[in-house]
């Protein structure tokens, strides 16, 4: 009986390495390359047709990408619908204002009709938060794939995300969580030199901020003027609001230099120049582009790495779950 049970631990063995090995697959640059190799043409041509005809298109997709990634890992979660059960991480608060959702929806018809049921929307998200960091002057860099999608998405889970009201120790506690460091941190919050904020998430900082200062006194004083004009209380447009550095639609070092400046729009952001742990790499950042666009290379692709479902699909629709 020894020698027959011996004989048949083998084979059990080897099949649950290969399960693991799989679930735990490294991402691959060329994962496309035999089945899929017109894929970052195809998603390229997508994102910069929709950015021609709306320039708001770039800092949608790059929040989109952070946001998926920040809740299951890099699974697209995010893409997902909300149903009549269930009320999907798009909904969430943190999330109302991320759109562009269609340029996705684009690009995966696009693909399917090219290569079926073969690209993920975790991948197509991916690539695109490249491309319009490239597109609007930043850097390039080889996306990682080989990221399925996930099947499951509750707007409780948005919770999760940095608030714009987050203090530094707050802030790398939860990037910490998701394996990025201090200087992941620091490096990722330099996405905002693409991008637009409603008044609805900093005007706390420009009225009765606290018993002893009307306005945060952490703002340039010129600056907080000219957002009160803009975000004046009680009534403000709901549409209303500020780009968060002075060249909203280039990416480039202008969000550090800002910061050193007192004009960071969200108090999160102004708070890596007061602590010691932050504002050295914003400064180096402010003094260099070429360092930024290097360092900010390295921790897209981490931010990238993190895991989502290891037991995911490949999507039909990435607004629904196969």
């Amino acid at each position: 009986m020894a020698p027959l049970a011996a004989k048949n631990i083998f084979p059990i063995i080897f099949l649950l390495f290969t399960i693991f090995s799989e679930s735990k697959a490294e991402l691959n640059a060329h994962y496309y390359d035999q089945t899929c190799p017109q894929l970052e043409k195809i998603i390229s041509e997508t994102v910069l047709n929709a950015s021609k005809h709306d320039p708001k298109v770039p800092p949608r997709i790059l929040r989109m990408f952070f946001h998926d990634c920040f809740i299951r890992g890099c699974d697209a979660s995010i893409l997902l619908d909300s149903t009549a059960t269930n009320q999907a991480e798009k909904d969430g608060p943190p999330n109302i204002s991320v759109r562009s959702f269609y340029v996705i929806d684009e690009a995966k018809q696009k693909l399917e009709l090219a290569c079926p049921r073969t690209v993920s929307c975790a991948d197509i998200i991916a690539i695109s938060a490249r491309d319009v960091v490239a597109m609007s002057g930043g850097p390039y860099w080889n996306v990682l794939k080989g990221r399925r999608d996930g099947r499951l998405s509750k707007a409780s889970d948005t919770i999760n995300l940095p608030a714009p009201t987050s203090n530094v120790s707050q802030l790398i506690q939860s990037f910490a969580k998701r394996g990025l460091t201090v200087k992941d941190m620091v490096t990722l919050s330099g996405g905002h030199t693409l991008g637009f904020s409603h008044c609805s998430s900093f005007e706390a900082r420009l009225h009765n901020y606290s018993l002893l200062h009307d306005i945060d006194p952490r703002m340039n004083t010129e600056f907080a003027l000219d957002l009160r004009k803009k975000c004046p209380k009680p009534n403000y447009n709901r549409n209303a609001g500020q780009f968060l550095d002075s060249t909203a639609s280039v990416f480039d070092n202008d969000y550090y230099k800002q910061l050193l400046a007192g004009k960071g729009v969200f108090s999160s952001d102004q708070s890596l120049v007061g602590d010691y742990r932050t504002r050295w790499i914003v400064e180096a950042f402010a003094k260099d582009q070429s360092l930024f666009f290097k360092e900010f290379t390295a921790s897209m692709l981490k931010l990238g790495n993190v895991r989502g479902s290891e037991n995911g699909e490949v999507r039909l629709n990435c607004r629904i779950a196969n």
